[in-house]
């Protein structure tokens, strides 16, 4: 097929021009952008992070989660926003910020290096889902090992002690293939039907703790809303506010789901009649459900998660890392039935948890290398490393990161099988970039300000507050990282004395 026979998702064709929806449930039924970020947010962060963080901290994080959910839906409006009325993508319209340039614009390389470090939580991702799928199918994982014995004896001693690898591997796998075999519609139609399942489980089993010894009180959630932070999970701490809710990642890659679901297209290209002010507030309005709806959903999803983390996880010293990381989070869902009226659930509530857990993960897996693959491909036309000349060549390049990112993770997980690391080291490089991203936001929304479709006066206000929070969560966070840093090591490969 030539690229004269394919619709290009990024070209702004005067026919394909339409009209916004003007009632509520005719414009519900042209949200999706927003699910399949909800998809990629309810993953790692909320599953392992998250919980994490509530088996570290108690309760009394729980305010940092609900900001973190919250504050950031502001900055990922007003840049949905530019993408509408614009019609350029994040990185395109980060290209044409002022500062120092090599191909492309600074902030656009900063992209590339938070990518590549974010490529540690899917590896976390490949390396947990491997750990659910062992649990589900331990006499599947014997049998594999012994088979491979068969062939290599040291093969199979191997698997035999790391079981996880071949269903990594398979999980792997299976997400390249559904990756190279469809769309947008897939994905979001994916995406939606898993995002539902996950949540609706998810605020199941937290209800259920209300009838255990594991209940949660009022004094609990007063405690969570009170502004503090435990020193011991301050670098946790600052990794969650990076990853729960919208992350970077998700920042950068909102535009491109409303470009591919047809907002910007349906808008048309910029104009100075009334017409096209009258379709860009329309679509924008749209595009404002379609963020806060998902805003909904990956809240109820998250603040769910850390509940169950603090709740049954923190009482007993225990914590989700390394290879016992699927194990002991499913403590966290089977153990408050124990001696309970609802102990007969254990045996569903226990295949619930690891269906629930590969659902969570492959998803984000899928989503987010769907976006990182669009953004690579758009990274290397613009600084000119890979020009990509009409829309099949942009396809081809986004179908080979699609293979070449989820097996980089893999092998990641291979060297360093230590999930929590992984998706601290993701989660920090994402808080990291927010306040620039925010930042940059801002100067976009000001120096290419249009009366006709601006935000209003209190959106305004909010996304200021939005970057003002952001940057201080960073700052802060970063001061209490290097002031605990142990730099002996460092020290000692100095040829002078320091401090």
């Amino acid at each position: 097929m030539n690229d004269s026979s394919r619709i290009d998702p990024y070209a702004l064709p005067p026919d394909a021009i339409q009209e916004p929806p003007r009632t509520l449930l005719k414009a519900l039924g042209q949200i999706g952008p927003g699910l399949i970020l909800a998809a990629s947010i309810v993953g790692t962060g909320e599953l392992i992070n998250t919980t994490s963080l509530g088996a570290k901290a108690g309760f009394s994080l729980l305010w940092l989660i609900l900001l973190s959910c919250l504050i950031k839906v502001f900055v990922q409006v007003e840049l949905g926003r530019y993408a509408i009325t614009h019609g350029r993508t994040t990185l395109a319209a980060f290209d044409t910020l002022p500062g120092p340039r090599f191909g492309t614009s600074w902030l656009c390389w900063l992209w590339l290096f938070m990518m590549l470090a974010t490529q540690a939580q899917i590896a976390a991702m490949e390396g947990t889902v491997g750990q659910a799928a062992h649990m589900a199918f331990p006499d599947a994982s014997s049998a594999v090992a012994s088979f491979a014995g068969h062939l290599s004896p040291a093969f199979g001693a191997f698997l035999a002690t790391r079981q996880e690898h071949f269903w990594a591997t398979l999980t792997t796998l299976a997400a390249i293939v559904l990756l190279l075999s469809g769309g947008y519609k897939r994905l979001e139609r994916i995406t939606t039907i898993l995002v539902a399942l996950v949540t609706l489980f998810t605020v199941a089993s937290v209800l259920i703790l209300q009838w255990t010894s594991f209940r949660i009180s009022v004094a609990n959630l007063k405690e969570g809303m009170e502004l503090s932070v435990p020193p011991m999970a301050i670098a946790l701490a600052f990794s969650a506010f990076g990853i729960t809710g919208v992350g970077a990642s998700e920042l950068f890659a909102y535009p491109y789901w409303c470009i591919e679901k047809g907002y910007a297209r349906a808008v048309g290209p910029r104009s100075p009649d009334q017409g096209w002010a009258d379709r860009a507030r329309g679509w924008t309005r749209v595009m404002q459900l379609d963020a806060w709806f998902s805003m909904v959903v990956f809240t109820v999803a998250t603040i769910a998660f850390y509940l169950l983390g603090a709740a049954v996880l923190h009482p007993q010293g225990l914590d989700p890392k390394g290879p016992e990381m699927i194990p002991t989070l499913s403590r966290m869902y089977l153990q408050p039935l124990e001696g309970t009226a609802l102990a007969g659930m254990r045996n569903w509530t226990r295949v619930g948890f690891l269906l629930g857990a590969w659902a969570v993960l492959f998803k984000t897996l899928y989503v987010a290398t769907a976006a990182n693959s669009r953004l690579t491909a758009d990274f290397l036309d613009l600084s000119g490393v890979w020009r990509q000349n009409g829309v099949a060549a942009r396809d081809r390049t986004v179908r080979a990161f699609c293979v070449i990112y989820p097996i980089l993770a893999l092998g990641l997980y291979f060297a360093f099988r230590e999930p929590q690391g992984l998706i601290k080291i993701g989660g920090i490089a994402q808080s990291l970039l927010l306040p620039l991203i925010a930042g940059a936001t801002l100067y976009l929304k000001q120096r290419d300000a249009d009366n006709r479709v601006s935000a209003s006066f209190l959106s305004d206000i909010l996304t200021w507050v939005a970057f003002f929070a952001i940057s201080a969560v960073a700052m802060y966070s970063t001061y209490i990282l290097l002031k605990s840093f142990d730099y002996t090591g460092v020290r000692q490969l100095l040829p002078f004395s320091i401090g």
